[in-house]
Protein backbone atom coordinates (compact mmCIF):
# COMPACT_ATOMS: atom_id res chain seq x y z
CA UNK A 1 0.00 0.00 0.00
CA UNK A 2 1.10 3.50 -1.01
CA UNK A 3 1.56 6.00 1.86
CA UNK A 4 0.85 9.46 2.09
CA UNK A 5 3.86 11.35 0.72
CA UNK A 6 4.31 15.45 1.82
CA UNK A 7 3.93 17.59 -0.86
CA UNK A 8 4.18 21.41 -0.31
CA UNK A 9 2.73 24.19 -1.92
CA UNK A 10 5.16 23.94 -4.86
CA UNK A 11 5.02 20.28 -5.28
CA UNK A 12 0.96 20.53 -5.51
CA UNK A 13 1.54 23.38 -7.84
CA UNK A 14 3.68 21.20 -9.99
CA UNK A 15 1.13 18.04 -10.25
CA UNK A 16 -1.29 20.50 -10.85
CA UNK A 17 0.27 22.18 -13.84
CA UNK A 18 1.56 19.16 -15.42
CA UNK A 19 -2.04 17.30 -15.03
CA UNK A 20 -3.58 19.81 -17.44
CA UNK A 21 -0.38 19.89 -19.68
CA UNK A 22 1.83 17.24 -19.51
CA UNK A 23 4.20 18.65 -22.46
CA UNK A 24 5.06 21.93 -20.83
CA UNK A 25 8.47 22.76 -21.18
CA UNK A 26 10.91 22.98 -18.07
CA UNK A 27 11.46 26.47 -18.41
CA UNK A 28 8.12 27.29 -18.42
CA UNK A 29 7.35 25.14 -15.72
CA UNK A 30 10.10 26.64 -13.68
CA UNK A 31 8.66 30.62 -15.05
CA UNK A 32 4.86 29.25 -13.84
CA UNK A 33 6.01 27.65 -10.22
CA UNK A 34 9.06 30.43 -9.64
CA UNK A 35 11.91 28.88 -9.73
CA UNK A 36 14.71 27.95 -11.60
CA UNK A 37 14.95 25.12 -14.03
CA UNK A 38 17.14 23.30 -12.06
CA UNK A 39 15.40 22.61 -9.33
CA UNK A 40 12.04 22.60 -11.00
CA UNK A 41 13.23 19.61 -13.17
CA UNK A 42 14.97 18.06 -9.98
CA UNK A 43 11.10 18.54 -8.15
CA UNK A 44 9.71 16.83 -11.72
CA UNK A 45 11.78 13.85 -10.95
CA UNK A 46 11.68 13.29 -7.56
CA UNK A 47 7.73 13.12 -8.04
CA UNK A 48 8.28 10.54 -10.79
CA UNK A 49 10.95 8.68 -9.06
CA UNK A 50 8.45 8.86 -5.87
CA UNK A 51 5.61 7.22 -7.91
CA UNK A 52 3.38 10.35 -7.31
CA UNK A 53 3.52 10.86 -11.39
CA UNK A 54 3.17 7.40 -12.81
CA UNK A 55 3.23 7.83 -16.26
CA UNK A 56 2.42 10.82 -19.22
CA UNK A 57 -0.21 9.96 -21.84
CA UNK A 58 -1.81 11.86 -24.87
CA UNK A 59 -5.10 11.77 -24.27
CA UNK A 60 -6.79 10.68 -27.43
CA UNK A 61 -10.91 12.30 -28.94
CA UNK A 62 -12.46 8.33 -28.91
CA UNK A 63 -14.99 9.17 -31.64
CA UNK A 64 -12.04 10.24 -34.06
CA UNK A 65 -10.20 7.28 -33.66
CA UNK A 66 -13.26 5.38 -34.53
CA UNK A 67 -14.66 4.58 -30.87
CA UNK A 68 -18.46 5.24 -30.44
CA UNK A 69 -19.63 3.43 -27.81
CA UNK A 70 -18.97 3.83 -23.76
CA UNK A 71 -20.22 1.70 -21.38
CA UNK A 72 -20.40 1.06 -17.96
CA UNK A 73 -20.81 -3.11 -16.67
CA UNK A 74 -21.81 -4.27 -13.24
CA UNK A 75 -20.87 -7.62 -12.50
CA UNK A 76 -21.35 -10.08 -10.31
CA UNK A 77 -19.55 -12.80 -9.63
CA UNK A 78 -20.32 -16.54 -8.79
CA UNK A 79 -18.73 -16.14 -5.44
CA UNK A 80 -16.43 -14.43 -2.99
CA UNK A 81 -13.20 -16.30 -3.16
CA UNK A 82 -9.95 -14.68 -3.25
CA UNK A 83 -9.20 -17.13 -6.22
CA UNK A 84 -12.54 -16.38 -8.27
CA UNK A 85 -11.63 -12.73 -7.85
CA UNK A 86 -8.38 -13.05 -9.12
CA UNK A 87 -8.69 -15.09 -11.80
CA UNK A 88 -11.38 -12.51 -12.93
CA UNK A 89 -9.09 -9.97 -12.88
CA UNK A 90 -6.84 -11.97 -14.56
CA UNK A 91 -8.93 -12.53 -17.40
CA UNK A 92 -10.09 -9.04 -17.65
CA UNK A 93 -6.59 -7.11 -17.78
CA UNK A 94 -6.10 -9.42 -21.13
CA UNK A 95 -9.46 -7.37 -22.89
CA UNK A 96 -8.12 -4.08 -24.31
CA UNK A 97 -11.61 -2.78 -24.48
CA UNK A 98 -11.82 -3.07 -20.87
CA UNK A 99 -10.39 0.01 -20.03
CA UNK A 100 -11.36 0.69 -16.21
CA UNK A 101 -11.74 -2.08 -13.76
CA UNK A 102 -13.27 -1.55 -10.25
CA UNK A 103 -14.23 -3.88 -7.67
CA UNK A 104 -16.83 -2.10 -5.43
CA UNK A 105 -19.19 -2.56 -3.19
CA UNK A 106 -23.64 -2.24 -3.54
CA UNK A 107 -25.59 -4.99 -5.96
CA UNK A 108 -22.23 -6.06 -8.36
CA UNK A 109 -19.02 -7.06 -7.48
CA UNK A 110 -17.04 -5.05 -10.56
CA UNK A 111 -18.18 -2.56 -12.37
CA UNK A 112 -15.88 -2.20 -15.65
CA UNK A 113 -15.42 0.66 -18.38
CA UNK A 114 -15.72 -0.69 -21.61
CA UNK A 115 -15.05 1.11 -24.93
CA UNK A 116 -15.88 -0.31 -28.36
CA UNK A 117 -16.12 0.72 -32.12
CA UNK A 118 -19.91 0.55 -32.15
CA UNK A 119 -23.19 -1.72 -30.48
CA UNK A 120 -22.61 -4.51 -32.39
CA UNK A 121 -18.72 -4.59 -31.87
CA UNK A 122 -19.40 -4.21 -27.88
CA UNK A 123 -22.44 -6.82 -28.02
CA UNK A 124 -19.66 -9.22 -29.83
CA UNK A 125 -17.09 -8.36 -27.00
CA UNK A 126 -19.85 -9.59 -24.70
CA UNK A 127 -21.05 -12.41 -25.98
CA UNK A 128 -17.70 -14.01 -27.29
CA UNK A 129 -15.02 -12.44 -23.98
CA UNK A 130 -16.77 -11.26 -21.07
CA UNK A 131 -19.99 -13.66 -20.44
CA UNK A 132 -17.50 -16.45 -21.06
CA UNK A 133 -15.61 -15.52 -18.02
CA UNK A 134 -16.73 -18.69 -15.84
CA UNK A 135 -15.96 -16.65 -12.72
CA UNK A 136 -19.21 -14.05 -13.93
CA UNK A 137 -22.70 -14.74 -13.10
CA UNK A 138 -24.71 -11.94 -14.45
CA UNK A 139 -23.55 -8.44 -15.85
CA UNK A 140 -25.55 -5.47 -16.27
CA UNK A 141 -24.91 -2.62 -18.74
CA UNK A 142 -25.38 1.30 -18.80
CA UNK A 143 -25.11 3.16 -22.22
CA UNK A 144 -23.38 6.28 -22.18
CA UNK A 145 -26.03 8.20 -24.03
CA UNK A 146 -23.39 11.63 -23.48
CA UNK A 147 -20.57 13.07 -21.27
CA UNK A 148 -20.67 16.57 -19.44
CA UNK A 149 -17.48 16.22 -17.51
CA UNK A 150 -14.82 13.19 -18.18
CA UNK A 151 -11.54 14.86 -16.15
CA UNK A 152 -8.56 13.14 -15.60
CA UNK A 153 -6.76 15.50 -13.13
CA UNK A 154 -6.81 14.70 -9.31
CA UNK A 155 -8.05 17.61 -6.86
CA UNK A 156 -5.00 17.31 -5.10
CA UNK A 157 -5.86 18.03 -1.34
Amino acid sequence: MNTLQKLDHIDRKVLEILQSNAKITNAQLSKEIGLSPAPTLERVKKLETSGIIQSYHAQLDREKVGLGVTTFVQITLVGHKKQVTDSFVEKINSIPEVVECHHITGSGDFLLKVISKDISSYQRLMLEKINEIEEVASTQTMVILSTFKESKVLPIP
